[in-house]
């Protein structure tokens, strides 16, 4: 469905929208347009994420100069459903004829999560995961093995290093599945592409930890 708040043109992907839904949207409006703080509270159940995502995705891309959305959540699982939900949106929105060019979605998550090296990936630690990917992927140990014939580097993370950023990945919101089946198909670490594309991306959903991590928020 399509509604109006105020002269912002909102596409909900539900055939109804509940007035908590509403005035939720109509106060996260309000706090957009003021550039402020806010703190907006609703039910559990209500689908205030699906709410918070139709809004901001609208104002997006009404209003000149895009801002980025970065969506914070507690677990993995709900880190990909908020991906989900994002994704069935834009699906939608492209249906009802709106023209969101080169929007890309994606989440951040661990190594463990989206490695698909072929020897570290069954590794059940993330420790032990993010340990082996530093060995093959460190500038010191890529430096040395251009002179030293037996170091065992990354073939993913290598390919990457030869593309440029914007051949990396194309407009589409990615599920953490989608990343790693695009890691794999395209023979791409997962893991550092995330971190590459998120100059690009209009929407980042990730867990709070990060919000503390001063690499990551250097690139947000």
């Amino acid at each position: 469905m399509r509604f109006f708040i105020d002269d912002l043109p909102v596409i909900f992907p539900y055939d109804y929208v509940y007035p908590e839904q509403y005035q939720y949207m109509c106060g996260l409006k309000r706090s957009l347009d003021s550039k402020g703080h806010a703190m907006l509270e609703m039910p559990s159940g209500t689908g205030k994420t699906i709410s918070l995502l139709s809004l901001i995705i609208a104002y997006q891309q009404f209003y000149p100069g895009r801002r980025k959305l970065v969506y914070c959540s507690r677990t993995v699982p709900e880190i990909d459903k908020a991906l989900a939900e994002l994704k069935r949106l834009m699906e939608y929105r492209q249906r009802q004829g709106c023209a969101d060019e080169n929007f890309i979605g994606l989440g951040l998550t661990s190594r463990k999560n989206l490695c698909v090296h072929p020897q570290v990936s069954t590794e059940r630690k993330g420790a032990i995961v993010d340990a082996r990917c530093r060995e093959m992927t460190a500038s010191w140990v890529r430096q040395k093995a251009q002179t030293v014939g037996n170091i065992e580097l990354c073939d993913f993370f290598e390919t990457l290093q030869t593309m440029e950023t914007s051949e990396l990945l194309p407009s589409g919101v990615y599920t953490l599945e989608d990343l790693t089946d695009y890691g794999k198909a395209h023979k791409m670490c997962p893991y550092y592409l995330s971190r590459r594309v998120i100059p690009m991306a209009d929407v980042i959903i990730y867990s709070f930890h990060y919000m503390l991590d001063p690499k990551v928020a250097e690139l947000v």
